[in-house]
């Protein structure tokens, strides 16, 4: 992790979420929109590393970041 925010469980009543849903659901973001300009843009990171794929899959126990807020994957 690279900045020092609490860690938000977000539940997501299963095993799999893609990226591009999660940061929505998560509310780290408002529209489909703007987590595509925001992965673009390198501003998101999913376990440490800047993610670029809206499609990527999180599994429970990640860890994404976007700002000053950090959320995990859970069940």
């Amino acid at each position: 992790m690279t900045n020092s925010a609490p860690i938000d469980d977000i539940p997501i009543g299963g095993d799999m979420i893609r990226l591009g849903p999660f940061m929505k659901f998560a509310g780290l973001l408002d529209s489909g929109g703007e987590v595509k300009e925001a992965i673009i843009d390198g501003l998101v990171t999913v376990n440490g590393d800047v993610e670029r794929r809206r499609g990527r899959q999180l599994h429970v126990g990640d860890i994404v970041e976007f700002g000053p807020r950090t959320v995990r994957v859970c069940p």
